[in-house]
This record gives structure tokens, sequence and C-alpha cells, in this order.
């Protein structure tokens, strides 16, 4: 079912462009003035930049206000993620009236990480709700113009609905199921974790072509081989072939972190314009967080 786009993302998307998206990610800090630029940065290259959460259950600055300021600052489209780990179904309800108030187009339905891998693993996780029945709620808010209790809102917020996938969830049967009670209740799009070759986005889309729903494939280039070691390490689901790493670590031996960067750009950009030519993915999302200047540099390898 094509529901009417209320995001120039999904027009984008509607339109059967090949759409780029960004993400930037609000520390524990009261400025945005790195939010800003990063988001200048990737403005003529993206679509749209995500606006991250609390990732990782860490406590960093409330990712509303980001993203009405990157709007509002730097004229590119916001994807306001929201995490059902930190707020009970009042706590959503308030935000997503805030964020449609705000004119933020864009809503990003997560579960979140728990709250013991952050930083403050004392905090209690709320959970009142999950991804799939916050999108439940989305929905009614938007359709009906009603909360879960039915309680009436005057001038419903209009977005489209977006959710996260983990391409390489293993075994992958649980995490497609999981992503058809999300599409069946109504989302607009999904957007993937990171993959590390064309060879895992194809597989992804494939299995998951019947849930007709335009995917965005997750990359991550590593700003540093200590980033990429920890990734391997501690981040679920990421799979880096052994020959990128090698290539990698041959590149910082030989020419520093210059030359990790140009490799990235290289092998990014290479993985891009395979994904482009192979697969049904409607676009890319990209997460460079610290160093978004070489996200167009990756775009502009891949010639897209």
């Amino acid at each position: 079912m094509r529901r009417e786009a209320h995001s120039k993302l999904m027009k984008q998307i509607n339109e059967g462009n090949f759409v780029f998206t960004g993400e930037l990610e609000p520390v524990k800090t009261t400025k945005l003035d790195e939010v800003i630029e990063g988001a200048r940065i990737l403005k003529d290259h993206v679509v749209a930049i995500n606006i991250t959460d609390n990732p990782t259950a860490f406590g960093y600055m409330n990712a509303l206000v980001p993203s009405y300021m990157i709007q509002r600052e730097a004229g590119v489209e916001a994807v306001y993620q929201m995490t059902t780990r930190d707020r009970n179904r009042l706590g959503l309800i308030s935000d997503v009236l805030a964020a449609g108030a705000l004119g933020i187009k864009n809503i990003l339905a997560l579960t979140g990480d728990h709250t013991t891998v952050g930083d403050t693993p004392q905090a209690k996780p709320v959970f009142d709700l999950d991804s799939a029945t916050f999108v439940y709620m989305l929905r009614k808010m938007m359709d009906e113009g009603v909360d879960l209790n039915n309680n009436q809102i005057e001038d419903p917020p209009k977005f489209s609905i977006g959710i996260a996938a983990a391409p390489n969830a293993d075994p992958l049967e649980p995490e497609l199921l999981k992503i058809k009670r999300k599409v069946d209740l109504g989302i607009d799009f999904i957007q993937t974790q990171c993959v590390y070759s064309a060879e895992q986005a194809q597989n992804f889309l494939e299995a998951a072509s019947f849930l007709k729903t335009p995917i965005l494939i997750g990359i991550a280039p590593f700003k540093s081989i200590s980033m990429m070691d920890w990734m391997i390490k501690f981040v679920p689901g990421i799979k880096v072939p052994k020959e990128i790493e090698e290539i990698l670590r041959k590149a910082k031996k030989i020419g520093g972190k210059q030359a990790v960067y140009e490799a990235n750009v290289e092998i990014f950009g290479e993985m891009l314009k395979e994904i482009r030519k192979t697969t049904t993915a409607a676009g890319i999302h990209t997460m460079a967080i610290g160093f978004e200047w070489i996200v167009p540099k990756i775009i502009e390898r891949a010639g897209l």
C-alpha cells in the first residue's frame, strides 16, 4: 500500500530516485555547532539526516531539538529518531506532538539498546512500548486522530514513518518476521544497520523483497582502525570481510590516518556503485559520525 508522502524523503523515494540519507549525533553538550556544521556539509549530498536518540543508551541531548535546528539553520530535512527505551507512551505522545508542531516530517521508530550497555547503566529502562507498538500508536495518531486510549487529538501530526533493520542477523528469519509485523502496521521506509560488502546488501534485499517496502542500505566508514576493532568486537551484526580489514590496516601502516581515509573512499565508493547496479535498494543511509566530510567523497567516487 502506497501512502501519501509527508516528507521530501518519501517523495523522492516514491518518484524512483536513488536517495542518500546521513546521520548526526548530538552528544553530552548544550552546544549544537558541530551538529549544524555537519548538516551543512551533508546538505547538498543527502535528502534527509537522522538525528540519533541516546545511541547505545548514552545520555545525550534530546534528538528533537537538533532535528528542528538542522531544518531551521541548515535547511535540510530531519529524520527524528525515537526510542521506546527512555519514554512511556505518555512521553512518546508528548514528543510526537511536539515534533509535529516543529515541522518534523520523518520519525524513525526504534526500541533502543538496553540501558546496561550505556554510560549510565543504573538507569531503569522503560520499554512501555516496543518499536512495533510505537508504530501502531503513530498510525492511530496520524490516521484516526486519537492516541492509544482513543483520546482525541486536535490537528493530528503527519509523518513518514521508518524503522531499522539488522541485515546481518543470524538467523535472519526472526528479524524478517519482526520487520513484517511493522510493515503490516504501516511503515513507509526501512534503514538498515551497516553492511560491509555489496553481497551482504544483496542477500538481505533478496530475503526482504516480499515486504515490498523501500529499503535504504546502511554504511558506516571507519574513522580509525581502533573504531573498526571496537565495532567488530562489540557491535552485534557487524561482519567486516577480512580483505577490507587487511586493506585498512595496510593503509594505516603505510600512510597513517590520511591513507585510512583514502582507503575508505575507495572501498565504500566501489561498494555503493555495486549496490546501485545490482540490487533493488531504494538508497543508502550513511553513518559517518564525526567525519561527515567523507560522505560527499564516497558518493563522488561511486559516481552517484
